[in-house]
C-alpha cells in the first residue's frame, strides 16, 4: 500500500512537472508569436518605407526632371497670362464703349441745359413767382403752378444728370487707364515667361541628349504626366466655374481662404499626418499634392468629405500600362473645393463618376499605379480647380 502511494505521488509530481513545462512552453510560444508578429509588421513597414523613397537618379536626370516641371509651370503661367490679357482686352473694350455712351449722354444733357439757359435769358429774368402772379384766374394759376413744378423738377433733374454723367465719365476713364496699365504689365510678364520658357527648353534638350535609354523613358513618362496634369487641371477649372455659377445666390458656404473650416477627415483609414513622410509643399518641383506613404500598404482610401464623384478612371498608355495618376478619383465637395486621390491599387476603385459619396466612405485602396515608385496615396486639394497646399485642410 505504501509502495502504491509512493508511485501515485511520483506520477503526480511528474504530471505537475510536465504541465508546468507545457505552460511555460505555451507562454514562450505566445510571446514568440507576438514578437514574430511585431517583427513582421516592422519588416513590412520598413520595406514599404524603402519602396516609398525615390530611387537614386543621376544628376543629369534630376536636372531634366526639374526642367520638365519648370517648363510646365512656365507654360501654365503663360496660359494664365493669356487668359488675363483676354479678360483685360474685353474690359478695355467695354470701358471704351461705356465711356463713349456716357459722353454722348453728357453732351445731350449739356445741350438741353444750354437751350434752357438761352430760353431763360431771352425771356428776361422773369421768376417762377412772377409767372404765377400773372395768372388770369384760379384755374389758370393752378395750371401755371403745375407747369412751374414740372419746369423746376426738370431743371433739377437735368443738373443732377449732368453731374452724374460727369462723375461716370471720370470713373470710366480711371477704369480704362487701370486696365491698360494691367494689360501692359501682363504683356511684360508674358514676354519674360516666354524667354524663360525658351531658355528652359534649350537647357532641357542639352541635358536630355546625355540621358541613357532607361532615363529617357523615365523622362518621357514624366513629360506625359505633366501633360495629363495640365489637361486634368483645365477640365477641373471648367467644372469649378460651372459649379460656381450654379452656387450663385444659393447661400452655399464657399471655402477659399480658411482651410480649417473644410471639415475634412484624413484620406487613408487608420492613418494621420504622421503617415506623410514629407509634409512640405511642394515636396519637390511640380508636385501638386502630398504623399501618404508610411504604414499604408493595403489600407482603405476614404472620401475626406461628402460630395459628388466627378472623375473615377484609370489613366493608361495605348499599350494598357498605367501612366500619370494611374487609378485615380476626384470628388467635388460643393464648397469650392475638390479632392484628388491618385495611384490607387489596380481595380480597387469602388465609386463611379456622378455618384454621391458620404464622408468616410471607402472609395479605393492604397496602391502604386501610374507614375509611382512605391505604395502610397497621392492626395490633392483643389480650389477653383487649381491645386493648393493640402496640409492645412487635413486634421
Amino acid at each position: 500500500m505504501k509502495n502504491i502511494s509512493i508511485k501515485i505521488l511520483s506520477i503526480l509530481v511528474i504530471l505537475i512537472f510536465i504541465l508546468q513545462t507545457n505552460l511555460v512552453i505555451a507562454a514562450n510560444k505566445n510571446e514568440l508569436t507576438n514578437q514574430q508578429t511585431q517583427l513582421d509588421k516592422d519588416i513590412k513597414e520598413k520595406k514599404e518605407e524603402i519602396e516609398g523613397i525615390k530611387e537614386e537618379k543621376s544628376e543629369t536626370l534630376k536636372q531634366v526632371e526639374d526642367l520638365v516641371a519648370q517648363i510646365s509651370e512656365y507654360e501654365t503661367d503663360i496660359e494664365d497670362l493669356n487668359e488675363e490679357i483676354g479678360g483685360l482686352n474685353k474690359e478695355i473694350s467695354e470701358a471704351q464703349q461705356n465711356l463713349e455712351k456716357a459722353q454722348e449722354e453728357y453732351d445731350e444733357n449739356e445741350k438741353a441745359l444750354n437751350e434752357r439757359l438761352v430760353t431763360v435769358y431771352e425771356n428776361g429774368e422773369t421768376s417762377y413767382l412772377d409767372f404765377l402772379l400773372s395768372s388770369d384766374g384760379l384755374v389758370d394759376f393752378i395750371s401755371n403752378y403745375f407747369l412751374v413744378s414740372e419746369l423746376a423738377t426738370y431743371d433739377t433733374d437735368l443738373l443732377e444728370k449732368i453731374e452724374e454723367k460727369k462723375n461716370n465719365i471720370e470713373e470710366q476713364k480711371t477704369k480704362l487707364e487701370n486696365s491698360k496699365t494691367s494689360l501692359n504689365n501682363a504683356k511684360t510678364s508674358k514676354e519674360k515667361k516666354q524667354k524663360a520658357l525658351s531658355t528652359a527648353k534649350t537647357e532641357k534638350s542639352k541635358y536630355a541628349s546625355k540621358l541613357s535609354e532607361e532615363e529617357k523613358k523615365a523622362q518621357a513618362e514624366l513629360e506625359q504626366f505633366e501633360q495629363d496634369k495640365k489637361a486634368i487641371t483645365a477640365q477641373l477649372i471648367t467644372i469649378a466655374q460651372e459649379e460656381a455659377r450654379k452656387n450663385q445666390g444659393t447661400g452655399a458656404t464657399i471655402i477659399t481662404s480658411n482651410p480649417s473650416s473644410s471639415g475634412y477627415i484624413f484620406p487613408v483609414s487608420g492613418c494621420s499626418k504622421s503617415s506623410i513622410r514629407n509634409q512640405s509643399y511642394p515636396s519637390y518641383r511640380g508636385h501638386t499634392g502630398v504623399d501618404v506613404n508610411i504604414g499604408v500598404v493595403g489600407k482603405s482610401v476614404v472620401a475626406v468629405k461628402s460630395g459628388t464623384v466627378i472623375t473615377s478612371m484609370a489613366l493608361r498608355y495605348p499599350s494598357g500600362a498605367y501612366k500619370s495618376y494611374g487609378e485615380y478619383i476626384v470628388i467635388s465637395h460643393g464648397d469650392g473645393t475638390m479632392t484628388l486621390y491618385g495611384h490607387m491599387l489596380s481595380g480597387s476603385r469602388r465609386v463611379s463618376t456622378g455618384q454621391k459619396v458620404s464622408q468616410g466612405q471607402v472609395i479605393g485602396t492604397v496602391g502604386s499605379t501610374g507614375n509611382s515608385t512605391g505604395p502610397h496615396l497621392h492626395f490633392e486639394v483643389r480650389v477653383g480647380g487649381r491645386p493648393v497646399n493640402p496640409i492645412p485642410y487635413l486634421p
